[in-house]
């Protein structure tokens, strides 16, 4: 039997692609930089790209992804767990969802991999300009390793963590601005075994508010 998240999420669905394609296909796509331009270095993080596959680009659709892994070098005051455990940056910004491209849910995913969800909420984020983000972290596991998440999806200025918002302010954008534009933003470290989960949560964190600042180039507000 098909759960009630099953049917909201088919509804939801069907109703934005009737009424994106009901407008037409003439999306207003803003000016925006490739994510290849993200900086490589930022507060003591330098960055390794990380091909997506072939068969992972073809489930994602026509966008433009960055996907990164960041390292940083200890300080001489930080304990080496805290700092050089890695951060996986991922990014998928879509300039048109109207033809059926569209940002895919880290609950989607992530499964698919083998990952299990172990807890899940929402919270704020305060980046280091002071611009306030609404975003979702996860834990998840796969066998013995366990993983932090922060994730959230960005459009025009907006921060959502939910993906049903997401869907639902879209539409509205399509119908007010003619815009569908937008991205999945996601951070991902392990939470290393000789740490804690506030450990982990907190290097995530600070990587996500260096790292933010730089988001408005590459997903217009």
């Amino acid at each position: 039997m098909r759960s009630p998240r099953f049917w909201l999420v088919i509804v939801l669905l069907a109703s934005t692609a009737f009424i994106l394609q009901s407008r037409g296909d003439a999306d207003r796509i803003p000016i925006s930089q490739p994510l290849s331009q993200m900086p490589e270095h930022f507060g003591g993080w330098t960055a390794q790209d990380v091909p997506l596959t072939d068969d992972t680009l073809a489930v994602l659709g026509k966008g433009d992804f960055l996907n990164r892994i960041y390292t940083s070098q200890p300080a001489a005051t930080t304990s080496s767990t805290t700092r050089l455990a890695p951060v996986s940056l991922f990014i998928g910004y879509f300039a048109s969802q109207r033809t059926g491209q569209t940002m895919h849910s880290p609950q989607n995913c992530l499964p698919g991999a083998g990952w299990t969800f172990d807890s899940q909420r929402y919270t704020g984020l305060q980046d280091i300009n002071g611009k306030r983000y609404k975003v979702g972290e996860y834990v998840i596991s796969n066998g013995d390793i366990k993983q932090f998440v922060i994730y959230w999806y960005q459009a025009h200025g907006r921060s959502i963590p939910n993906e049903y918002r997401a869907k639902l302010y879209m539409v509205a954008d399509a119908i007010r601005m003619n815009r569908t534009d937008g991205a999945l933003v996601r951070v991902i470290t392990q939470v290393l075994p000789s740490e804690s989960l506030d450990s982990a949560r907190e290097r995530a964190t600070q990587f996500t508010q260096l790292m933010a600042p730089n988001l408005p180039r590459f997903i217009p507000d």
